[in-house]
C-alpha cells in the first residue's frame, strides 16, 4: 500500500496537525476515548478526526470506530469538513459528518477556537449481529463533549444571564456576577457566539456497509431494500412483511431494483457517444486480460498502438472471454437504433452497459454497487468503491499495481470532477 501513500491514492488530501496546541487538545480527546496520549509530532487527520498514523501508534485502525458502529469523531478545526473520511464501515458516514459540520457551522467555529469537541456518532445499536441491527438504525444522534466543557460553561452561563435579567435582586448577587465574569472569560459574549450545536439528530438513509461480507441498503417510500449474502444473520427473516431481500449474487434480480426504481441510466446513445464510457470498459478488460496472462509485464509506457498490437495477437483469448466483443458490438447497436434491448442481455453483462442515474440522491452508491458487478474496472472500483479497490489492489502483481497507479494518477487525480462528469454524469 506503500505505492499508494506515496501517490496520495489512498490518504490522500488529509490535513496536517502539527501544531503543540492541536496536538495537546487531539490528546484530551484521545483520552476521554481512553486512549494514551500520542507522542508524535505532527500526523494527518480526515473529516472525522480519524488519523492513519495514530492507528499505527496504537495497533488498532478501528481505534474511532469500536464494533463497527457508533462512529467516534475528534474536531479539532472547522476546516475539516472539507477533508475525505478515509476509514469507516458505512458509506455515509462522510455525508454525516459533512451535514453536521454544515447545520453547525457556527457553533464550531467558535468552540474550536478554544477547545476540540470529540464524541460519537449514536446509533440505535451497540453491536451489529444481524441485518435485524442494520435495519433498526434509522436516524444517529451526535453526541458533543468539549474537552474544556466549554459548551457547559456557555450553558451554565446563559442559564445566569436569563436570572439577571428575569429576576429583580439577581443584580445583587455578587458571587453570581463574580461567576459570569469567569465563564465570559471561557466563552466570550454568548450572545454573539452560539456555543452549542443547534442540530445534532440526523436522518440515516441508503447506504453500505462492510459488515457480513458487504451489505447495500435502500430505503424507498413503502420498502427498504436489502443487497447483500443471503447467508449472514437475519436475512430473509427481518422483518419479510417489510423489507425486500435480494442476493447480491442474483444479478437479474440486483437489476430489476435498480431499474425498477430509477436508480440507473439505460444505455442511450444521448450519454453513451458523448461520455467514453464503453471503452472506457473495453480498455479496463484488456489491461485485466493482460494481468491475468502475463501478470509480471512491465505495463510502463505502453500505448494505445502497443494496446491494439496486444489485442490483434491474443484474439482467442479475447473473443473466449467475450466481454471486448460484446461492448463492440453494444458501441454499434447503439450508433445505428440509439438504445439497447436489455432484455436481450444476459444479466451479468448489464452492469456493462448502466450507470447510476446521475441526479438520483443514491448515484454514488448505485455506481458502488454496479462497480460490484465489474470489479476489473479499477477507475470505477477506485471512485465509487475504495474499500473494494484496496481489497483488489493487495491481489494485484506488482507491475499491474505500478500500471494502476500510474493510469490513476494521470487520468483521475489530473481532474476528478472532469472524469466524474464525463463518464459518470455527476456534476460533484
Amino acid at each position: 500500500m506503500e505505492l499508494l501513500y506515496q501517490n496520495d491514492l489512498i490518504y490522500g488530501r488529509l490535513l496536517k496537525v502539527d501544531q503543540p496546541h492541536l496536538i495537546e487538545r487531539y490528546n484530551k480527546a484521545l483520552q476521554s476515548f481512553g486512549f494514551a496520549a500520542t507522542k508524535l509530532a505532527e500526523f494527518d487527520i480526515d473529516r472525522t478526526g480519524f488519523s492513519p498514523q495514530i492507528a499505527e501508534e496504537l495497533k488498532d485502525p478501528s481505534y474511532l470506530d469500536p464494533n463497527g458502529v457508533n462512529r467516534r469523531f475528534i474536531i479539532l478545526t472547522p476546516s475539516q469538513a472539507g477533508l475525505p473520511v478515509v476509514h469507516t464501515q458505512f458509506s455515509n458516514t462522510s455525508q454525516l459528518m459533512y451535514e453536521f459540520f454544515s447545520s453547525n457551522a457556527r457553533a464550531i467555529n467558535a468552540l474550536t477556537i478554544k477547545d476540540v469537541l470529540y464524541g460519537e456518532i449514536e446509533d440505535s445499536v451497540s453491536v451489529v449481529s444481524d441485518i435485524e441491527d442494520l435495519l433498526s438504525i434509522n436516524q444517529v444522534e451526535f453526541r458533543v463533549l468539549s474537552a474544556q466543557n466549554v459548551m457547559g460553561q456557555a450553558a451554565e452561563l446563559r442559564l445566569l444571564s436569563d436570572r439577571l435579567k428575569n429576576e429583580p435582586d439577581a443584580w445583587r448577587d455578587n458571587a453570581m456576577l463574580e461567576r459570569m465574569v469567569e465563564l465570559a472569560k471561557v466563552t466570550g459574549d454568548i450572545r454573539e457566539n452560539s456555543l452549542v450545536p443547534d442540530k445534532v439528530l440526523f436522518r440515516h438513509s441508503a447506504f453500505w456497509t462492510s459488515h457480513f461480507g458487504g451489505v447495500y441498503i435502500f430505503v424507498d417510500d413503502n420498502t427498504t431494500t436489502v443487497i447483500g449474502d443471503p447467508s449472514v444473520p437475519g436475512f430473509r427473516r427481518s422483518r419479510p412483511w417489510q423489507v425486500n431481500y435480494i442476493s447480491i449474487k442474483d444479478a437479474e434480480q440486483v437489476f430489476q431494483f435498480l431499474s425498477t426504481t430509477s436508480r440507473i441510466e439505460l444505455p442511450r446513445a444521448s450519454w453513451i457517444e458523448q461520455s467514453g464510457y464503453l471503452e472506457n470498459r473495453g480498455e479496463m478488460i484488456i489491461r485485466q486480460l493482460i494481468q491475468t496472462l502475463e501478470p509480471e509485464r512491465d505495463l510502463k509506457n505502453i500505448d494505445r498502438i502497443w494496446l491494439q498490437t496486444w489485442i490483434h495477437a491474443n484474439a482467442s483469448l479475447i473473443n473466449h472471454d467475450g466481454t471486448w466483443p460484446f461492448l463492440n458490438s453494444v458501441k454499434r447497436e447503439i450508433g445505428q437504433t440509439g438504445q439497447l434491448n436489455m432484455s436481450e442481455i444476459d444479466p451479468s453483462r448489464r452492469f456493462l452497459v448502466v450507470r447510476a442515474l446521475p441526479r438520483h440522491p443514491d448515484a454514488w452508491l448505485v455506481n458502488q454497487l454496479i462497480s460490484d458487478f465489474v470489479p476489473w474496472d479499477f477507475m470505477s472500483r477506485y471512485v465509487f468503491n475504495k474499500p473494494g479497490f484496496y481489497a483488489d489492489y493487495q491481489r494485484w502483481s506488482l507491475p499491474y499495481q505500478e500500471h494502476v497507479v500510474d493510469i490513476l494518477k494521470t487520468t483521475y487525480l489530473k481532474d476528478k470532477e472532469g472524469l466524474r462528469k464525463r463518464l459518470y454524469g455527476l456534476d460533484q
